[in-house]
């Protein structure tokens, strides 16, 4: 015989049951970087995916490559339901926003996802997550929101059979310090008065001169090789003498006020350099076909005089920015004038590097003010194999028509 005690009982087990089975309804974990390769009407796209989950707030970004031409957005309106995500991706094609919409399952290490792309096409993707090494690991630390992968072997090896171009050092009036002043110039393969190139400034560190990029940096061979293999632009690659300084430069490059000296050559880069080189050479002389990057010191110098010079300079890259780097809010006044105005801004450092907090005080500033960027974690110290792969990597975005 069922008693009615015993039947409430039972009733009130279920519940207990049933409210149990609820609260163990959790949202998946989905923090860390995902990976997908897809086929699309334009082609294979390559998408990472770098999520970060805060209780019940998810952010991300997006670092996407299509045949090489790289951009990062960050996603907009993330929100998980249990093991369902959905986000926005924001497209800027030609000048008017175009809506991405994504929405997906999450099993464990993939998620398969439905990318609706405005009213054109729907596609179908798995992103898969990328098992944390060691790079990957301190590159989340250090908040790092896209990895490249390293530069191949002998990248800045010279190779046998391989067209090269010319390095050569030549001396110009300096106005602004008021004596002849040295640089060395990188012309690449094939060069010809016929055409027109664009330039990129590449700036050393401190302690250094115009020939370290060449004497250390290997800048001409890594050039030649990307040339060889088709990968970048042909470009004129200005490496100037970074300290505007008539004194000699002393035996301790940190003695004094360095940063004096660093920081006057901008108005030498401006008012001589470029000149220089724009009524020498054979050049596209606009905004858009000048870059500006320099390592350390330079990095600093590069982020200082190519944001404050939006008109001279479309293409700003810093790696391992120094100390001499000034706050990005005082160097950008108008985030939105920014970013329709570069081409490209790279950040860059190694995770090693005991300068790490610069540039990543520098990138969490950029978004919060939403200046489009890429940021860069790469393995290793404040050191040249670091810069070397900054300059193989950066100089394959440069000067692309998209």
């Amino acid at each position: 015989m069922i008693t009615t005690m015993s039947i409430r009982t039972k009733s009130i087990a279920a519940v207990v049951l049933g409210l149990l089975a609820i609260s163990n309804i959790q949202a998946a974990d989905i923090t860390g970087t995902w990976k997908a390769e897809f086929d699309t009407q334009i082609g294979l796209q390559k998408y990472t995916f770098t999520l970060k989950q805060d209780g019940d707030k998810v952010t991300g970004r997006a670092r996407s490559d299509i045949a090489g031409e790289v951009r990062e957005v960050e996603l907009k309106d993330v929100k998980l339901d249990a093991d369902t995500i959905t986000f926005v991706e924001i497209l800027d094609f030609q000048g008017t926003e175009l809506r991405i919409d994504y929405k997906g399952q999450i099993a464990g290490d993939q998620i398969k996802l439905t990318r609706k792309v405005g009213d054109f096409a729907t596609e179908e993707l798995v992103a898969r997550r990328v098992k944390a090494d060691d790079k990957e690991a301190a590159a989340e630390k250090t908040g790092a929101a896209s990895l490249f992968p390293a530069a191949p072997k002998g990248f800045d090896a010279r190779r046998d059979n391989v067209e090269r171009g010319k390095v050569e050092t030549i001396q110009y009036d300096s106005k602004t310090v008021g004596v002849k002043r040295k640089m060395v110039i990188y012309t690449p393969p094939g060069y010809s008065q016929d055409k027109k190139y664009p330039v990129l400034y590449l700036l050393h560190g401190i302690g250094d001169n115009e020939t370290g990029w060449v004497q250390k940096g290997s800048a001409d061979v890594i050039l030649d090789n990307l040339y060889a293999d088709k990968k970048a632009v042909p470009m004129i690659v200005v490496m100037p003498n970074g300290r505007a300084s008539a004194e000699p430069p002393p035996a301790n490059p940190f003695e004094g006020n360095p940063f004096q000296a660093y920081a006057a050559f901008e108005e030498d880069l401006l008012k001589d350099v470029i000149p220089y080189v724009e009524s020498h050479y054979s050049v596209r002389a606009d905004r858009d076909h000048r870059a500006l990057a320099g390592l350390s010191m330079g990095g600093g110098q590069s982020l200082n005089f190519g944001l404050k010079n939006l008109a001279t300079f479309a293409w700003v890259g810093g790696f391992s920015s120094a100390p001499n780097t000034m706050r990005a809010e005082s160097l950008i006044t108008d985030p939105a004038g920014a970013a329709k105005q570069l081409r490209l801004l790279w950040l860059s450092c190694g995770d090693r590097d005991g300068l790490m907090n610069i540039s990543k005080s520098f990138r969490d500033a950029l978004d919060a003010m939403k200046v489009p960027h890429i940021w860069h974690v790469d393995s290793g110290g404040h050191t040249w194999p670091v810069w070397k792969n900054d300059l193989y990597l950066f100089s394959q975005m440069l000067f692309r028509d998209k």
